[in-house]
């Protein structure tokens, strides 16, 4: 994080990042594929937490509220105590169009494992993929408020927020189509 602060991410090398940890760059490509990885080790671990915690939601949740309760249990036991870590990452992919791609990729995988999840619970297409990709929307759209403006809200009470402005969002437009119809 600190080479990709102080020379970019474009310019930092793998053998530079290798000997600032301590590391040769065989032992750096037996934990990464590539430097892009470092900013997204975690991923894997975030994936099976979320998927976890939509199967073992209460089974009356409808599938927008699985997935809501799964981020904000990700919000407050992974983010949260991780802010200024998110924050720097956060910065460093923003200015990397290469990297803003495999934050999208990270993201659309998510979507996919959380349907698939939802599915396990019974939920049936559309409505998983439909949870889980608004889900994700509702979660990035928060993210990037809280790593923006850093200030007193949690990432949970912006998430939370984002989950009632997204409610409100789709309860309009089917009151909108109604009245047009």
């Amino acid at each position: 994080m600190e080479l990709y602060r102080e020379r970019g991410f474009d310019r930092t090398t793998v053998a530079e990042i290798a000997e600032r940890a301590g590391l040769t760059e065989r032992t750096f490509f037996r934990h990464f594929a590539d430097k892009r990885e470092v900013l997204f080790w975690g991923a894997g671990a975030l994936q099976e937490f979320l998927v976890a915690a939509v199967e073992g939601a209460p089974p009356p949740l409808a599938p927008l509220e699985a997935i809501a309760v799964a981020l904000d249990a990700a919000a407050a036991d992974i983010f949260e105590a991780r802010r200024r870590f998110a924050c720097e990452r956060q910065a460093i992919i923003a200015a990397n169009a290469e990297l803003r791609e495999r934050e999208l990729i990270k993201l659309a995988t998510l979507a996919v494992a959380l349907a698939e999840a939802l599915r396990r619970r019974g939920v049936t297409d559309p409505s998983a993929s439909l949870a889980a990709e608004a889900g994700i929307a509702a979660f990035r759209v928060a993210f990037e408020r809280w790593v923006d403006e850093p200030g007193t809200e949690t990432l949970s009470e912006i998430l939370r927020a984002s989950f009632d402005e997204l409610r409100l969002v789709t309860g309009g437009g089917r009151t909108e189509a109604r009245r047009r119809g």
